[in-house]
């Protein structure tokens, strides 16, 4: 059998061990692997009427290509955030422009996908990725496509699974520079906003906060007052006896009636918004005098090697997706649920949304992390 892998959407530890496991399994069994790059782009990118460009867009995948790539983060086959069923008419290949005629502005270039798998003899496809990617994927297995999916995103906001691969990571590293900024903010005596990555879960700034012990918490699930919000902080660092606090924030929170307007300043060149730990950062000092530290640990957060969970979890995940493959289970997501692996139809993806459960884990009075009974709960708390 020729297996199909490609990664989408961003970049998280633990990746790479994932293909790894795949394409080790995949030669113990006498089957062959091609690795798509750059994701969805890979397929779209691909003309099959020009085998020059196959290497660009692809590449085989045997035990000596990923015999050290487990030990890196990011993905090797690298990533984009392209979903072929709407595609920008600036990524759309210049063999797919149409000569004449109004170009749309998004364009459903599935049938060259769906072509371009047969083309390539593509027997089942292992796509990687959060729910973009992944909602595509189910997408293609109802036009006929063998899948089996595998999520990932340090959000880890994938409905369906408890668990996806990068988050445990994310939060070992936030954690970390939770810490080593508290040097900085308490030799100063400021107050710390730490901005951490979840434009539509906070779960990343709540289990960070509450593992660091940080003061306050903003998540994306609850608007906050940003008045209220300062009090609170400044009253927490003239608490603190090395006088000093820390708000940790996820990059989707927003303030309660759209109070941001008063406090960013829109960017000229595109008149968006600065981030919201800025604008946040700038409300603070505006309200309570205190100078601010801001930080925003983004993209450092999923930088790096993955930790030992994310390296297990990217290779059982491996494992049991080629289990399925070999079972003929097709149209399924491999998954953690209750702290044990399993599946889940793919069709899961599209039934509902994950996000923090703010009424058992979240005080929205006082902006903290409300982490009290644990009891038969799964190890990450969801």
């Amino acid at each position: 059998m020729k297996i199909g892998i490609l990664t989408g959407g961003g970049d998280v530890p633990g990746l790479n061990s994932c293909i790894k496991a795949v394409v080790k399994r995949a030669s113990d069994e006498g089957h062959t692997v091609l690795g798509i790059r750059r994701g969805w782009a890979g397929l779209l990118n691909y003309n099959p009427d020009d085998d020059a460009g196959f290497s660009s867009c692809l590449i085989n995948l045997d035990n000596n290509t990923v015999r050290t790539v487990d030990r890196t983060g990011g993905t090797f086959l690298h990533t984009s955030r392209v979903n072929p069923g709407r595609v920008l008419a600036d990524e759309l290949p210049q063999f797919l422009q149409k000569v004449d005629g109004q170009q749309k502005k998004f364009t459903d270039c599935t049938d060259h996908i769906l072509k371009n798998i047969e083309h390539l003899g593509i027997e089942a496809l292992i796509p990687i990725g959060g729910d973009d990617t992944l909602s595509y994927a189910y997408r293609l297995y109802n036009e006929g496509i063998p899948i089996v999916a595998i999520p990932k995103t340090m959000d880890n906001d994938v409905y369906g699974t408890d668990y996806c691969i990068g988050f445990s990571t994310a939060i070992t590293r936030s954690i970390d520079m939770i810490h080593n900024l508290r040097t900085s903010i308490g030799s100063h005596e400021r107050i710390g906003v730490i901005e951490l990555f979840g434009r539509n879960s906070g779960e990343t700034s709540l289990i960070a906060a509450y593992l660091a012990d940080v003061d306050r918490a903003v998540i994306s699930e609850v608007p906050f007052d940003p008045e209220k919000l300062a009090t609170l902080l400044s009253a927490d660092k003239r608490g603190n006896p090395s006088n000093y606090a820390i708000l940790t924030i996820s990059e989707g929170a927003t303030m309660i009636g759209g109070k941001n307007m008063r406090y960013g300043q829109p960017n000229a060149s595109s008149q968006k918004l600065s981030s919201i730990g800025a604008i946040t950062g700038e409300a603070i000092k505006q309200i309570t005098g205190e100078s601010i530290i801001y930080q925003q640990i983004a993209y450092l957060s999923r930088s790096g090697k993955p930790d030992s969970i994310d390296l297990m979890v990217g290779f059982n995940f491996a494992n049991m997706a080629m289990d399925l493959i070999g079972s003929h289970q097709l149209g399924q997501m491999v998954a953690i649920k209750d702290g044990k692996y399993t599946s889940v139809p793919a069709s899961v993806l599209a039934q509902g949304i994950k996000r923090v459960d703010v009424d058992e884990l979240y005080d929205v009075d006082v902006y903290r992390p409300k982490v009290r009974h644990v009891r038969e709960k799964p190890m990450f708390l969801y």
